[in-house]
């Protein structure tokens, strides 16, 4: 389904607070792409220098955020929304 381009805002940061309603943790490929869409969504393209080799998780999480360098931010919010729905249906399921 192609992203609406009035994603509210309001939506989005209702799906943030969602995040903290999972009964377990997401897997790391899960945290990290929830990480990346919100920092598209929230800042945009990746800024500044990308981490050293030996800062494992900072750099995992820049590379997945500079990946997402041509999502617009309403792209991304509608990502996130999504993931997070989808992430609490599973868990419901379990």
């Amino acid at each position: 389904m192609p992203p609406d381009n009035d994603v509210s805002k309001d939506a989005f940061h209702a799906a943030v607070a969602r995040t903290k309603e999972l009964t377990r943790r997401p897997d790391n490929a899960a945290l990290l792409r929830l990480y990346a869409l919100y920092k598209q969504a929230s800042e945009g393209d990746a800024q500044g220098p990308r981490p050293g080799a030996m800062d494992f998780v900072a750099r995992a999480k820049w590379d997945a955020w500079a990946a997402l360098a041509t999502m617009t931010s309403e792209q991304a919010m509608h990502e996130y929304i999504t993931l997070v729905e989808s992430l609490k249906a599973s868990q419901a399921r379990d």
